[in-house]
């Protein structure tokens, strides 16, 4: 049986995948990325490879990288960008959705996703962090709430308190401050992931959805924001059999198989 491996490399989280000559996935991992890139990859790595009973990179046929930190997978035989893995990973995962938003660390990205998998259309919002995982982290804080906890707190609001601050240290800044006034931390919240998923138009529309979209990135797991984009953006929020997180790195080891696999042909 031959193997593959595709590493995420991102800012906030690295992700690694090994798949078996079939698509099978056999095993994968994520950690929190260390300083440096390539320590960040070789933890994931050497984790994935464990959990798959392998010993190194070297017993993979083929490997790819792919993320912010892509370039410092030192094992890889090539890299590739994290749009196209991310639409990749969907695609093996559920070749209906041709929408995706990927909510990383640092980005927010509208892709569309074309019959085979490719990227027939992207859209980047890399200006601003507002909206992404860093966004959700300092919004926790303020909460004094893990990640999980935050995101489910809008789901028990029944109204909205607008947040008007569309950089994330005002953001922050102003939801200190509705917190310290005693508004309800659930109303609060509801507004946090209303001004998201307005940040998140757009790039649905540059994505080409129609009807629905599937969300990538450790955000896809918030389910206050999953309710708002279906709100706002009156579209269905696909859910990925596979963890949203992964897909990234699912669409390298993917693209991995497909290279590896026509190089032992």
């Amino acid at each position: 049986m031959k193997y593959f491996g595709g590493c995420d490399v991102g800012s906030t989280y690295t992700k690694a995948v090994i798949l078996d000559e079939d698509g099978k996935l056999v095993s994968s991992t994520t950690i929190r990325s260390k300083i440096r890139s390539q320590e960040s990859a070789e933890l994931a790595m050497k984790e994935v490879l464990e959990a798959a009973g392998l010993h190194s990179a070297e017993d993979l046929t083929y490997l790819i990288g792919t993320g912010y930190g892509r370039n410092k997978v030192p094992f890889a035989d090539e890299n590739i960008s994290e749009i196209s893995c991310h639409a990749m990973g969907v695609h093996v995962t559920d070749p209906a959705v041709k929408a995706v938003i990927d909510i990383g660390g640092q980005d927010v990205k509208g892709i569309a996703v074309d019959t085979d998998g490719t990227v027939k259309n992207f859209a980047l919002n890399d200006k601003c962090a507002a909206g992404t995982g860093r966004f959700y982290e300092a919004m926790a804080r303020s909460f004094e709430m893990s990640l999980p906890e935050f995101s489910k707190l809008s789901l028990k609001a029944k109204n909205v308190i607008p947040i008007t601050a569309q950089c994330t240290v005002f953001a922050e800044s102003e939801v200190i401050s509705l917190v310290g006034e005693g508004k309800p931390e659930e109303e609060i919240a509801a507004g946090i992931q209303m001004a998201v998923a307005k940040r998140c138009f757009v790039m649905a529309k540059k994505a080409g959805a129609v009807d629905h979209v599937a969300l990538t990135g450790g955000c896809a797991k918030n389910e206050g924001l999953k309710a708002a984009i279906e709100k706002v953006l009156k579209l269905k929020v696909v859910e990925l059999k596979t963890d949203p997180q992964l897909m990234g790195a699912l669409g390298a080891a993917e693209y991995a198989r497909q290279k590896g696999m026509a190089k032992e042909r």
